[in-house]
């Protein structure tokens, strides 16, 4: 995180001069994105000539009592480059009494073409590809016993993201597509590969949002995932979520989720929680 911040200070980090709203929010794996789904889009709102940083703190609560807590910060360069440091803090609940996991997560992504906001006369999307380095500090008390076969994976993804203006109703549009190749098992707090699969699988990724008002985003996304372990089935993660873009440098977004089953309880749906703050 040191690091990240070294880099923004050394590119003279500003908030930047890309519109509102055009840097996402900062997903749970620490990503400019939605909540739960990588965008193509470069976090922050530098330009091609500037830095930018932002920092960020999300809670999510399900109704079986699993919590989710993730502090983290990226760094958007020259609306180019995104480099991301977070750290997941899972608890357990009832399933596992007063016990955490926990999971460090270090982001990179490229933009490879396109510009989702200014492209608007041209059909392609903004495109980008990124990698996520996970590890799980907590692999041998939970994980590995469920049958998980490792404490780190990276997830690879390639991400393409359009915002249509005055797309419905006169409201902007945001979609995006997200294709992941991972062995993540509950994004990597149950580990990586299992019993049942431990190689590498697709798993995709869907988002669509409108801008209610200048400063508002209404959206919900899609995310597949592996189903790599015999002892749980696990689901796909679903959300609605709601941004509010409060001032250039901060926003609140609030989500309702539907993650499935998480261990040994179905039907976890629950809420998240998330604040960012840009530099």
């Amino acid at each position: 995180m040191c690091l990240l911040l070294g880099l923004a200070m050394a590119g003279q980090v500003q908030a930047g001069d890309r519109l509102l709203a055009t840097g996402g929010v900062s997903q749970v794996e620490g990503s400019g994105g939605g909540g739960l789904v990588p965008w193509a889009v470069i976090s922050g709102y530098s330009t091609d000539q500037q830095v930018s940083a932002t920092g960020f703190y999300t809670e999510a609560r399900t109704r079986g009592g699993f919590d989710l807590n993730v502090v983290g910060v990226s760094v958007g360069i020259a609306n180019r480059v995104e480099l991301s440091l977070s750290q997941q803090h899972f608890g357990l609940g009832s399933t596992v009494h007063g016990e955490t996991i926990r999971m460090n997560t270090a982001g990179i992504k490229l933009r490879l073409f396109g510009d989702a906001v200014y492209d608007q006369d041209r059909w392609w999307p903004q495109v980008a590809v990124g990698m996520h380095l996970k590890h799980n500090e907590d692999f041998e008390f939970i994980p590995a016993a469920l049958g998980a076969k490792h404490a780190s994976g990276a997830d690879f993804y390639v991400a393409a993201t359009k915002l249509y203006l005055d797309a419905v109703g006169g409201h902007n549009l945001l979609l995006g597509a997200t294709l992941q190749a991972t062995k993540a098992n509950q994004f990597g707090l149950l580990g990586f590969g299992g019993d049942r699969h431990d190689d590498y699988r697709a798993q995709l990724g869907v988002s669509a949002a409108v801008m209610l008002t200048d400063r508002t985003l209404l959206g919900a996304e899609y995310r597949s995932k592996p189903n790599n372990l015999s002892v749980y089935r696990e689901d796909d993660a679903k959300d609605i979520f709601l941004t509010w873009f409060a001032h250039r440098n901060f926003s609140i977004t609030a989500a309702y989720l539907d993650l499935g089953r998480i261990a040994d309880k179905d039907n976890q749906t629950g809420w998240y929680l998330s604040g960012q703050l840009g530099f």
